[in-house]
């Protein structure tokens, strides 16, 4: 405790926020951060109004318009939000709306049955957060209108215009002193699009970016709901029956869609939304999924002899090899745990999905006895190779505690043990692997070299990455396991820094690294553990001035400013620096660059990973098509 008096503490020190001034200032509170994520979740919050509106019954068009200045405009034809004074507060309704926090239709007032957004923060938030906002409500007979600017009204709302039509129109500019960058990823923001217009059949939304020549433009429509979904995550997959499996059932306040089909590959996609959001946490739905998968699947294999009597049980994780499935519930009163709304806690819809499942795909393996028999084949394989990695880990235990150590012979680990201070780097080659550790800071930089390519895990199942001598010595260095396995507290490092050449082969082996953390440690990569180091593509020396340059722009920069008489070095592997250099450019805090690989969205990054390491090659040629022009630092 201290006993610096300086200072005094009392009543006048407590701050009252009042109106949206608590949102500016302290907007991660309430988007997440300032960053381009925070800036998207601007659009999203507005367009999931108007999506509420398509939940409601009332809305079946939705347009979103990123204008060339990096305004945002969102039009829906739902039913327009109120003009009337709202009794408490004693101004109109739109203006509460998006002047007060926790204001809206989703209360339980009854404007709103079923709604993903459930805190009422959402338009008001990014009224808050933008430079200026407006809103046009037309309500059948006439079109209101009102302007804010950093979430203050500029004026009473005003009619300005007859009509017969109905909906909102809001267009906002994000504020350019709240966000790090205004300029939007089309890519992203579509994607979000694309989801919820296979999550509302027959909804079409249209997206349009004005800022390139000519205008870039998306329509969406899917009259197949979650079906069009599935076909469209698998579309860059074998597919091991054509038609996708859908079932849905209705009880009281809560309906689930569920839709699903195998594909040859050795991963699972399983994708889970309520009302809407995307509940990457999963929850009580997906409990009730994968229990009721797992029962009807074992009890068709004992039926019909599929499993002897004296045969083990598949396991949930044998069955849903290969499968992609959706599972889509709108309750009433969504109970999500958390803030953060990624986690479903509705105790009555895992007795829902267990019903709908339990029944309905009971009955299509009785009607489909040849899919029945496809799945059947694969799970069996499945659970043969589980059995064989289970047999290569404990084998692997076995030889490590025999040797008397656990850790791999390369690795060149730290002295301080606690995770929130280590980081250990898996470097490309031993000249480079040699370099690292004669540079590296001892105390809380480990080194594990690795040489050659590894393994491509998205061809192979888990039993092949046991034993694979590039793959072990990461897992055993790591120590979380991997797979169903996985334990993120026994991580024996805070930081996994991926060092690879700068070049197609580094690349390769990044790409390799990363499928693997994708499919077998992916919370080491949700939660944000690991980093691409940026080692310097130059070195650009005169006399005694010595630079480095990280892109080719850099590099003309530097040239330009110590003259053209420079001597400059290509640098085509990390194994050109010494052990001081690669310390000064590539490791040291103080003056690195490390990039975060961060998880937006794991339906893209899922279908990434299959188009670029996966067996199809027309998907890989299109990609490369498509990005060719983009491409930065390939070597000819």
């Amino acid at each position: 405790m201290s006993n610096n008096n300086t200072t005094n503490y009392d009543e006048t020190q407590i701050q009252v926020l009042e109106g949206l001034e608590a949102v500016r200032k302290r907007p991660g509170m309430y988007i997440g951060s300032t960053s381009v994520r925070g800036l998207h979740h601007l659009v999203y919050e507005i367009v999931d109004n108007a999506i509420d509106e398509a939940l409601a019954g009332f809305c079946k068009n939705i347009s979103i318009d990123i204008n060339k200045d990096n305004s945002v405009t969102v039009i829906d034809d739902g039913r327009g939000i109120p003009i009337g004074i709202q009794p408490k507060m004693g101004i109109p309704a739109v203006e509460v709306v998006f002047t007060v926090l926790h204001a809206g239709g989703k209360f339980g007032g009854g404007g709103y049955k079923v709604s993903g957004g459930l805190h009422g923060v959402g338009a008001s938030v990014v009224n808050a957060l933008s430079s200026y906002l407006e809103v046009e409500v037309s309500n059948g007979e006439h079109v209101y209108y009102q302007r804010y600017e950093r979430g203050k009204s500029c004026g009473p709302l005003r009619k300005i215009g007859n009509t017969d039509q109905t909906g909102t129109k809001v267009t906002f500019m994000a504020d350019d002193a709240v966000f790090e960058t205004l300029e939007y990823d089309y890519d992203v923001l579509l994607t979000r699009m694309r989801e919820q217009a296979f999550l509302n059949a027959g909804i079409t939304i249209v997206f349009t970016d004005h800022r390139t020549e000519p205008e870039t433009k998306t329509v969406m429509c899917h009259e197949g709901g979650i079906r069009e979904f599935v076909g469209y995550i698998n579309r860059n997959k074998e597919n091991l029956h054509p038609h996708v499996i859908y079932f849905d059932s209705k009880k009281e306040d809560a309906e689930v869609e569920i839709a699903m089909q195998y594909t040859d590959s050795y991963n699972e996609t399983l994708i889970s939304f309520a009302n809407n959001i995307n509940t990457t946490e999963g929850g009580t739905h997906e409990i009730g999924f994968k229990s009721a998968l797992t029962r009807v699947f074992n009890d068709y294999a004992r039926k019909y002899n599929i499993l002897k009597e004296n045969d083990k049980n598949l396991s949930g994780e044998d069955i849903r090899e290969g499968l992609t499935a959706i599972i889509s519930v709108k309750v009433t009163e969504a109970q999500f745990e958390g803030q953060t709304k990624t986690k479903l806690g509705n105790s009555e819809v895992r007795s829902l999905v267990e019903n709908a499942i339990g029944d309905k795909l009971a009955a299509f393996l009785e009607e489909n006895p040849a899919v029945s028999r496809t799945i059947f084949d694969k799970a069996l394989t499945a659970a043969r190779a589980r059995e064989a990695a289970r047999k290569a880990r404990e084998l692997t235990r076995k030889s490590a505690l025999s040797s008397g150590s656990s850790l791999p012979g390369k690795l060149a680990d730290c002295s301080d043990k606690n995770p929130e201070n280590t980081e250990i780097y898996i470097v490309e080659g031993d000249s480079a692997g040699g370099s690292a550790k004669q540079g590296r800071d001892r105390s809380f930089q480990a080194i594990l070299p690795l040489w050659g390519k590894m393994l491509n895990v998205e061809k192979s199942r888990i039993d092949k990455v046991y034993g694979n001598d590039k793959l072990m010595p990461v897992i055993t260095a790591l120590g979380a396991g991997i797979g169903e396995e996985f334990d993120l507290s026994k991580l024996r490092y805070g930081k996994v820094i991926i060092m690879a050449d700068a070049d197609v082969d580094g690349s390769h082996i990044r790409t390799l690294l990363l499928t693997f953390f994708f499919r077998y440690m992916r919370p080491l990569v949700e939660e944000g553990h690991v980093y691409i180091a940026q080692p310097p593509l130059y070195k650009v020396s005169r006399g005694k001035q010595l630079r480095y340059a990280y892109s080719d722009k850099q590099l003309a920069q530097h040239l330009e400013e110590i003259g053209e008489k420079c001597e400059v070095q290509r640098y085509k592997g990390l194994g050109e620096m010494n052990a001081g250099q690669l310390w000064e450019t590539t490791m040291d805090p103080a003056t690195r660059t490390i990039l975060r690989v961060e998880l937006e969205d794991a339906i893209t990054a899922d279908e990434i990973f299959t188009v670029l390491m996966g067996d199809k090659v027309e998907p890989r040629r299109q990609f490369i098509e498509a990005y060719a022009k983009t491409v930065r630092n390939l070597d000819i």
